[in-house]
């Protein structure tokens, strides 16, 4: 963790609620599906875990469902804050895997294969992103979009994706390439980060839900 100096704001991240996709276990990267029932739930149950933060701005990426889980949150709490849409926050690229079955990759592929595509730092996808790539768009949002707002003192919600959150808690909480295959963000939880003017973590708290899952 950083000894640098903490920033007056917190950042809250929460992975968006369970698409379709995520449902039925596709591989859904950029394509635009939307929450199930349990999504919308999902939402509002993660939107509970932090109430008691008084969230001034938030940021959601250009996918459906992250938009749909933000909105599920404040119809939820009645909040009332501005957000922004910003496509670097956007979910890896799976390229010519995208909508394929996982367990059917998983039977092509072999489990270490698998691993590797799913979760490894550069293992390349034909016509898709690593998560190397995600990191090279992610990173700048962060430190252009969240760091100055950190420093006003206000507190940023990021409703992102699993890779999209990956990626940044990279840097955040300086995971080196080989142990991020290991970091997950579940869905219906949340991350509550405080950060130095370096924009590396001083403090976390993880924050789940009883319906919390992978």
């Amino acid at each position: 963790m950083s000894k640098q100096k903490v920033l007056p704001g917190k950042f809250i991240i929460i992975r968006h609620g369970e698409s379709e996709w995520n449902a039925l276990k596709r591989w859904t990267g950029t394509r635009d599906v939307p929450l199930t029932t349990k999504g919308h739930q999902e939402a509002r149950e993660v939107a509970e875990l932090v109430a008691d933060i008084s969230i001034d701005y938030a940021y959601i990426s250009e996918q459906v469902r992250t938009r749909q889980t933000l909105e599920a949150m404040i119809e939820s709490q009645g909040w009332s804050f501005d957000y922004e849409v910003d496509g670097r926050t956007n979910e890896r690229d799976y390229g010519i895997y995208t909508g394929k079955l996982k367990e059917d990759m998983r039977q092509e592929f072999g489990e270490e294969l698998y691993q590797a595509v799913r979760r490894s730092w550069n293992q390349p996808i034909p016509e898709g992103e690593t998560l190397k790539d995600v990191y090279a768009r992610t990173l700048p949002f962060y430190q252009e979009k969240v760091l100055p707002r950190l420093s006003k003192g206000e507190n940023v919600l990021l409703v992102g994706h699993g890779n999209s959150i990956r990626s940044m808690i990279k840097y955040i909480e300086d995971i080196s390439d080989e142990d991020i295959a290991k970091a997950e963000m579940i869905f219906a939880a949340a991350l509550v980060y405080k950060v130095g003017s370096d924009g590396r973590a001083i403090s976390k708290q993880v924050l789940e839900t009883d319906i919390s899952h992978k």
